[in-house]
Order: C-alpha cells, then structure tokens, then sequence
C-alpha cells in the first residue's frame, strides 16, 4: 500500500484497506443509512459525502472495488404523523404501519416511504453522488435478510442480555429484537415473544388488545427487527466495511456492534462525526428547524462550498449558520486555486482533490473572493449582478459570465447574500474623534496614489495611515474602516476592496461617512 497522505478520508480508508486485508476480501461495502419518515436534510448530505471521500480515497489507496449503499429504513413503523406533509388525518389512520404500506400523503407515489426514498434519491442525484439505493422492505420481502433473521432467532436470548439493561422498566418487560408484522392490521408490533421455534424459524406472540396469539416466520418480511438489532443484522447480513454516525449515536453504534460480535462477524470501521450547532450554539434539529438547511445554503453559495464545509474537521462541533457561508466559499477558492501548483503526491491533502473526486476542477476558480464580493454589494446597495459587473470589468477587464464561470455564480449568490441578510442588519457607526481624524487622513492619502494603484499599494498606504494614529493595534483601524465606512464588523483585505470598488469612489465614500457623522 502506497504512503497515506495526511488527509482525514485516507485516515479513514486506511482502516477499510486493513480490514478487507485480513478478511482476504477483493472489494468493500460501504454504507450510509436513512429514514424515510422526513425528507433528507443536510445532515444526509454531510454523511453521503464524508462517506464518498473515503471510498474515493480507499480505491486511490488499494485499487480495489468497492460500492455506496445508501440504505432507506423505509419498513420502520411509522411513529407520529410528521409536521410538514398534507393530509395528516389520513396519515393518523396508518400509525404504526411500515413506511411503504401507508399511502403517500402527496399522492404521488405508491406509498409514503416510495415517495420519501425517491426524494432522496432525487437529493443525491443531485450533487452527482455514486451510490446504489437499497430499501429495506425490499430487502426483506425478497429474502435478503432471511438467514440473518433466523440467526437473530437463534441469538435471541444474547441480544437480550446486551439490549435490556439499557432500558426502562416498562420497556424491558416487552421488547424484543423480532418485530412481527400484524397480519391482520399490518402493523409492526413491539410485544414479548412467548415461544421461539428456531428450527422452524418461526416466533409466537400475542396481540395485546385482542390476546389473540399468532406464529410468524421470522423470513419474508414478516418480521422486522428493533432498529439497533436491525443495524447489526444488516452489517452482519450485508458484510458492510464502513459505516459513519453522528456523536448522539455512539451508545447505540457500541450496542449494535455487540449484537453484530454475537451473529457472528464484526462490525464494520466506523466514524463518529460532530453534530452542527445554530447561530446561539444549540444543536440543531430538524423539529426546531433552527440552522441551515441545504437549500438555503445553496440559495446563498454554490454546492462546493457546502462540500467545503463538510470536510472541515469532521470531528468539532461547528457552527451552521448563514455567516459560515462566505468563509467556506473563500476556502473553497483558495484550496481551487492552490491544487493545481501542487504535485500529484501532495494533492490529496488538498480538500478541493475530495471535492472533484480526485480531478482538477473544470473552472479556474474566481479572481476576486466572495467576502469581496458582499463587501462591494453592501457597498454600492446590489440588487442586480450587472452592478457589480460594472465595477468587476474595471478589475479585471477580461472577466466574463462565459470566462469566469465561477465568478459569475459566486456574482449572482452575492446580490442574494446581501439582500437578504447583509443589508437588514448593516449598522454603521459613528467614529471617535481619534478615528474621524484617521479616516480623513486615509481619504488624503488615497487621493495622493495613482487612480490605478494596485491592491498591494493601497493596502500598504492603509496600513501606513493606521500606523499614524493611536490606535492600539492595526486590527483596531481595520475594525474602525468596516464599521464606519460599511456598517459591518468585518471586512475582506482593504486594500483590495479599495482597488475592486476604484480609489475615487472610496474617497467618495469616506466623505459620506464623515458628512453623516
């Protein structure tokens, strides 16, 4: 195996090439698992992502085979009737049923999970991800899951010693790894089994409003299991190498993964991944719908910064919110625009190698960043990409919509970024006295440069005006300039704000500023 870049995926895929190494197996199973009672969220997207950078970096590593199941629980019962579909009184009626035997509320598709497997199958073919879709009513209808099941039936006293000391009371007193499906009112029931018949491979259970009792078969659909059970039957069923999960489910991977030890094989390499935090650093959740969803991320900024995002230490916890936005764009850009400088051997360590699976990237990046950009639509109050048009062509005049692809999506997600959340907050301050003194100083000195003084020589002269006054540090002058001159507590290079925006207009706006104070 050639050397590991120093990249988290090859980290990752490094522990799957050691596994199947032992196993003696030629290609890998990787997983990521979804349920299908709510539509796919951007923690779906995150982990089919993370997960496709390590199998990209697993083939790069070994050259082996491997395969994306993107697996829909859609068999689970239905629990509670969710907030965001129509014809809820209709749903109430089907509590309890599998997914895919409750009729799609939207009426669309054949049933309710039929419609939310083909919105997620819809989300991932969106950002182009290579997966194969499996449904677990699928899965089990047809067999695929039958000698897993009787190996459940035969385990089924392990499984308990592992599971009931993890539950209530109440809860103890009727679980059961084996979920029979009601053969009358189809639904999936959580009651005791009263006898196992493990060469017949059938269970004996009574329903608890009628006691009537009834012998299912564990095979064919007719039985499901409890979802940490089911997890471990379908790692141990499926030979999965690879499977990530957020921090809330470490107790729940370490119990499935006992179960998994007791059906005989072991579970496969896992990832724990940190959960995303609101604006006011709560954990988000998809009944609050408080953060960031994908839409709205990309509302604001192109899908690569989002992937962007994602790469970022995995591990911490981070932030998503509308002002994570533009940092992931700017990143984005500068790892863009590093790869190609880089040898071959270096560029896995480079996110945007992730990114593009492994390629360069059809564009060439953008000459001026997204920070710039909303600093500019702040400035001269953008409510149409041609107005920042105007002021790009005078920066660099050969850029286009056709020659800068990427600019002119990261032009147009500007105009909307500052119209809806820059401009209804922009405050601007007053200066102090001192600062007043400093900023028409600055007006001076620019008026002194050439009107075509690069970036680099107007930074300089900022920094040389900043050096002039007391203020305490220059991050105090720099935070004085966004303030009073954009209404805004940061702020991209000045310099090069000053060289896109033109240096008379700048004067004219120091002037501004100064008139309004």
């Amino acid at each position: 195996m050639p050397p590991i870049p120093k990249a988290w995926p090859f980290e990752e895929a490094a522990k799957v090439a050691k596994r199947l190494a032992a196993s003696g197996r030629d290609h890998a199973l990787f997983e990521t698992g979804y349920g299908p009672s709510g539509l796919p969220h951007i923690g779906t997207f995150g982990e089919v992502a993370r997960t496709s950078w390590v199998r990209r970096a697993f083939t790069e590593l070994t050259g082996l085979k491997s395969k994306l199941l993107a697996f829909s629980d859609d068999m689970d019962g239905l629990r509670k009737v969710p907030d965001n579909v129509p014809n809820k009184e209709m749903l109430q009626e089907f509590i309890g049923r599998p997914l895919t035997r409750i009729p799609d509320p939207f009426g669309t598709h054949a049933s309710f999970g039929a419609h939310n497997n083909a919105r997620l199958r819809d989300f991932l073919d969106r950002f182009g991800f290579d997966y194969e879709f499996a449904s677990s009513t699928d899965y089990y209808a047809t067999g695929r899951f039958d000698a897993a099941a009787r190996r459940m039936l035969e385990c089924h006293a392990e499984v308990l010693a592992v599971i009931l000391p993890t539950l209530g009371p109440d809860r103890r007193s009727t679980y059961s790894p084996l979920l029979p499906v009601h053969p009358k009112t189809g639904v999936v029931m959580q009651v005791p089994m009263e006898e196992l018949n493990p060469a017949a491979g059938t269970v004996v259970w009574r329903d608890p409003d009628t006691r009537e009792a009834f012998e299912t078969p564990v095979t064919g659909g007719h039985c499901k299991m409890q979802w940490k059970a089911d997890w471990a039957m379908r790692w141990y069923a499926l030979a999965v190498d690879y499977e990530m999960s957020g921090k809330d489910l470490i107790d729940s991977v370490r119990l499935s993964g006992r179960i998994c030890r007791i059906l005989g094989s072991a579970p496969p390499e896992g990832f724990t991944y940190e959960l995303f935090l609101d604006a006011d650093g709560q954990k988000i959740s998809k009944s609050k719908g408080n953060g960031l969803g994908v839409e709205d991320w990309l509302r604001y900024a192109p899908p690569e910064s989002l992937q962007q995002f994602m790469y970022n230490q995995p591990q911490r916890a981070k932030r998503l919110y509308f002002d994570t936005i533009p940092r992931a764009v700017d990143e984005y850009i500068a790892n863009i625009d590093k790869m190609p400088t880089q040898d071959p051997a270096t560029q896995p360590t480079n996110p945007a190698w992730h990114i593009h699976a492994g390629a360069l990237p059809n564009h060439a990046g953008s000459p001026i960043s997204f920070a710039m950009l909303l600093n500019l639509a702040s400035v001269v109050n953008a409510h149409e990409p041609d107005i920042l048009w105007g002021f790009i062509r005078r920066y660099a005049p050969a850029a286009t919509p056709d020659t800068e692809p990427l600019l002119a999506r990261l032009v147009d997600c500007a105009v909307t970024y500052y119209q809806d959340f820059v401009r209804p907050t922009k405050q601007y301050r007053d200066p102090t006295p001192d600062e007043r003194a400093a900023i028409a100083d600055l007006g001076r000195t620019l008026a002194e440069l050439p009107p075509d003084a690069s970036a680099e020589i107007v930074q300089n002269a900022v920094f040389e005006v900043g050096k002039r006054h007391p203020f305490p540090e220059l991050r105090a002058w720099f935070s004085t300039l966004y303030q009073v001159l954009l209404g805004q507590n940061e702020g991209p290079r000045f310099g090069g704000f000053v060289a896109l925006y033109g240096i008379a207009e700048t004067i004219r706006l120091i002037d501004d500023a100064l008139a309004r104070a």
